[in-house]
């Protein structure tokens, strides 16, 4: 984050991940859960389709499909999510990589990245 004084106020500009800006470190379990859920949500908006109709496409209760939109994700894991962005019939890429180590160093945990498609237009 960089910032910049106005008069004033700060501006503080964004890193990207509103959660690393408040100083939340999340797992990478917990990152996986968000994102998941934010494209269920994303599939919810885009279908038009009401809670309701959702909770009877993935076998589950209304509360439940309120809690993944609101991003109330505790109750969840990442599998039950998974299952039930499948369910809404969207395809999963997953690629996994090494982290690239030196010769004589330990290998660095790895990390969580997601591309997410871009939206359509119009």
């Amino acid at each position: 984050m960089s910032a910049r004084e106005d008069d004033r106020e700060t501006i503080v500009r964004s890193s990207g991940n509103v959660f690393r800006d408040l100083g939340i470190e999340l797992t990478p379990e917990d990152e996986i859960k968000i994102e998941i859920a934010r494209e269920i949500t994303r599939v919810i908006q885009m279908r038009e389709y009401t809670q309701k109709q959702v909770a009877e496409l993935l076998c589950t209760d209304q509360a439940k499909v309120s809690n993944i939109v609101r991003g109330r994700l505790s109750g969840f894991s990442a599998e039950r999510l998974l299952r039930f962005l499948l369910s809404l019939g969207v395809n999963v890429d997953v690629h996994l990589s090494e982290v690239n180590i030196g010769a004589d160093s330990a290998p660095s945990e790895g990390r969580v990245t997601f591309h997410t498609p871009l939206a359509a237009c119009g």
